[in-house]
């Protein structure tokens, strides 16, 4: 009977750890970025648990896993031939850790899907083709054929895709053209004009060439598009094609040579602005054409995010990507967190799409390089100059997913509700995910809950948040 104090004072000690709310339920963890830049990226150093939930009060976001929607392929920038050339020019350490930054799974951002072009996109120096021949000469066997333009070392972009790949060696690469060589176009110009429909069938063939080169470097492209901004023909590079004649092209020429030469690469279509989601389902509507396919792209410089919903309704068994938005020089730090925060990183997520691409990964303090007539304002997600890093506003909105949402994450059911906007996943190892927004100018008490539990956890005012658990 001596050690009775003893054990009160063990059974007082259980009772009490038990009973404290810091105790209970799963831990979270928070890291946040704010549109003033005072935290970006910053991990909250906060003991925040699930509780058993309250009587709903307030803004209330609830999580629902039991709900499944689209698995996730990635998210990532286009790594164009101005990128390559700005990061190949850093010294090989400070590559290397740049490299390792958002590609490496340690401490990094864990970049898992990136875009190239296919051929010169508007952010090389210079346009080409990878079958360019003097004016007025053709090249129907395509025997002129080379990737030499991307191959430089020191400044092409194949070494440093296999730099990438040996970082990150299941990296999902989406390939896409911004015009196929001149002598293939009615104008016989990069800028504009139409494929001259006797090219279909060669065209068809120098797709099938370039994946099996890029193959034969150790390059596996998931899928390629068929046209970069097919109804924007004032770029560039650029070309102009419409639905039908897509529509034409895949059914009669690109589906069969694929099929032919065994490319399982995916033949993804469309990708533009989301005002016309009919020009996917012109294609998709033809079932000659839609056996091809595996699915739809976008991007949002016109239309919203509900119009890949209607395609999704329509379609169902075919899979919907968000490829490509910029952020402008001219365009604050603050207004871009928000905007992509909201529409390309929540609002395509919400709406279908299988991954989210910012556009492009790096340029210098000019925006620099370009093609002439190419984007002379579009601001890389990194700045570099020398073995500097500037980290921009791209960086870090598709951080916030990159880092925390890995390839085969599912999305799962959460609501937005006033100034707070969510999306959210359950990963392959069973973790949840929450990406959230604040998009109001003060800060907003939010009510989290899932599974019974509830966190409630005060949202910063004009700042993005990823909750993980």
């Amino acid at each position: 009977m001596k050690h009775l104090p003893l054990l009160a004072c063990v059974f007082s000690l259980i009772f009490t750890c038990c009973n404290n709310p810091a105790q209970q339920g799963d831990p979270v963890k928070v890291w946040i970025t704010k549109a003033d830049q005072s935290a970006l990226l910053e991990l909250q150093n906060q003991d925040i648990r699930f509780q058993p939930a309250t009587q709903d009060s307030g803004i209330v976001i609830k999580v629902d896993t039991t709900q499944k929607f689209q698995e996730i392929d990635g998210f990532g920038y286009t790594v164009t031939g101005g990128s390559a050339r700005m990061i190949n020019q850093m010294s090989a350490t400070a590559k290397q850790k740049l490299l390792q930054e958002l590609f490496g799974d340690k401490d990094g951002i864990q970049v898992s899907y990136i875009r190239i072009s296919i051929g010169a996109s508007d952010l090389n120096d210079h346009a080409f083709s990878y079958d360019d021949v003097p004016s007025g000469q053709t090249d129907l066997s395509l025997s002129h054929f080379s990737l030499a333009p991307d191959m430089a070392n020191g400044t092409g972009l194949i070494p440093l895709l296999k730099e990438i790949i040996a970082i990150r060696p299941g990296i999902k690469i989406l390939g896409s053209p911004w015009s196929p060589p001149v002598w293939m176009k009615d104008n016989g110009n990069s800028i504009g004009g139409s494929l001259k429909k006797e090219y279909y069938p060669v065209y068809a063939d120098y797709f099938v060439k370039y994946l099996q080169a890029m193959e034969a470097e150790g390059i596996h492209l998931d899928a390629i598009t068929i046209q970069n901004e097919p109804l924007h023909d004032g770029n560039n590079p650029s070309l102009k094609m419409v639905a039908e004649d897509q529509r034409d092209f895949v059914k009669n020429n690109l589906g069969p040579a694929f099929e032919k030469a065994g490319i399982k690469t995916k033949i993804i279509v469309y990708d533009h602005n989301l005002d016309k989601p009919d020009y996917p389902v012109t294609i998709l509507a033809d079932t000659a054409a839609a056996k091809y396919v595996d699915g739809s792209a976008f991007h949002l410089y016109a239309g919203e995010e509900s119009a890949m919903s209607k395609v999704h309704e329509a379609y169902p068994n075919k899979n919907l990507y968000f490829t490509e938005q910029w952020t402008g020089s001219l365009t604050p730090f603050s207004k871009d967190l928000l905007w992509h925060t909201k529409h390309v990183m929540i609002g395509t997520l919400r709406n279908w799409s299988r991954i989210a691409l910012a556009w492009n990964l790096a340029s210098d303090s000019a925006y620099l390089p370009h093609t002439p007539g190419g984007c002379s304002q579009c601001k890389g997600a990194l700045t570099i100059t020398g073995d500097e890093v500037t980290r921009n506003v791209a960086y870090y909105t598709i951080a916030h997913a990159s880092k925390f949402i890995p390839v085969g994450s599912v999305r799962v059911a959460s609501n937005s509700d006033g100034p707070i906007h969510t999306v959210a996943f359950i990963t392959p190892g069973g973790g949840k995910v929450l990406l959230a927004m604040n998009e109001s100018k003060e800060a907003v008490k939010v009510d989290i809950q899932f599974k019974g539990k509830s966190i409630i956890y005060t949202f910063p005012a004009e700042t993005i948040l990823t909750f993980n658990w």
